[in-house]
């Protein structure tokens, strides 16, 4: 939990307003680093320690005890945000050193990204269907305009990358259905712009055209802060509506694994690559400012790659290299 501002320590104070103006951080990256570091002040408190200028071997003692009810990603999360914190403090003069840069950060393990075929990403994202009348019981039951919402937003997951924050945080003037691309405000409200194919376009063309003035409440204006998908009540859709709703298009795909909106934009980088993409340009695609970042992200079809090489390569010298990945 955030510390109550009003009993945070000063460097708490300014820390936090340096995420919020400097790195226009986003509200849950805020908290997130806040609680970190609350949990760290309690523990120096409980220490009778300050914030500054505390010690590698007093950042090693809040870990190990933070290990407790914690796995190594998350205390390696709160070792970057304790050096991040400390390194804002050294620029502002307010601390001598960084106590939390001479402390290892635990081992990750070392995860590929889930990934469905492609077969099953088409059999899902169509699964709503298009609004076109069906035989009986051909489409799942539910309002058809609630049925062009969902098939827009699956659509577009996976044919733009969008992390489900980004496209819940869409408003209407960010889409150029005309010109095919989409204006998203990422993490840290880096801006980029981004592709929409054709199915996608014509998932929102039918979705605007029909579904989204059913929904909406009130007068329409297409001006700034204007959001692009709707709930039933006319409001912004969040990002626990749009899981849900994936759960629901899953289950009636009769897909037999649990899918994650994060899982389409994995897709989406993996597919890409599989298909020739350069793997700067997914980067970019994804908005990561990492290259090594986009390389997680990505599912590599290793039996793919692997028969590329004993066809292509010159001096493969007669390997199997598909069979010995078996």
């Amino acid at each position: 939990m955030a510390p109550d501002p009003a009993e945070a320590p000063p460097e708490l104070r300014r820390f936090e307003v340096h995420l919020r103006t400097e790195r226009r951080a986003s509200p849950q990256t805020v908290r997130a680093y806040l609680a970190d570091l609350g949990q760290y002040a309690s523990f120096l408190a409980g220490e009778r320690e300050a914030l500054v200028p505390s010690s590698p071997a007093l950042v090693r003692a809040f870990l190990a005890r933070a290990a407790a009810g914690a796995g190594p990603v998350s205390l390696a999360r709160k070792l970057s945000t304790l050096r991040t914190f400390y390194r804002f403090l050294i620029r502002e003069r307010l601390a001598p050193g960084n106590p939390a840069r001479a402390v290892a950060a635990p081992r990750r393990p070392s995860r590929l990204a889930e990934v469905l075929p492609e077969e099953e990403v088409a059999v899902l994202v169509e699964a709503p269907g298009d609004g076109s009348p069906d035989p009986a019981g051909a489409t799942p039951a539910g309002p058809a305009t609630l049925r062009l919402r969902d098939r827009a937003i699956l659509e577009l997951l996976y044919a733009s990358g969008l992390r489900v924050s980004e496209l819940t945080g869409l408003d209407l003037d960010g889409l150029d259905l005309r010109e095919g691309l989409v204006r998203v405000v990422g993490k840290r409200r880096r801006e980029r712009v981004v592709p929409v194919g054709a199915p996608a376009r014509e998932a929102l063309s039918r979705y605007l055209a029909v579904a989204r003035p059913a929904l909406r409440r009130g007068p329409d204006g297409a001006g700034e802060g204007e959001p692009l998908f709707l709930n039933a009540r006319g409001g912004r859709l969040t990002p626990r509506s749009v899981a849900r709703l994936l759960d629901r298009w899953v289950l009636a795909a009769g897909l037999s694994r649990h899918v994650h909106p994060h899982v389409l934009r994995h897709c989406f980088a993996t597919h890409l690559l599989v298909s020739g993409a350069d793997l700067r340009a997914i980067q970019e695609l994804l908005g990561h400012a990492s290259l090594s970042t986009t390389q997680r992200y990505t599912h590599l079809d290793w039996a793919r790659l692997a028969a590329a090489y004993d066809e292509a390569h010159p001096r493969a010298g007669g390997r199997d290299a598909t069979r010995a990945l078996r």
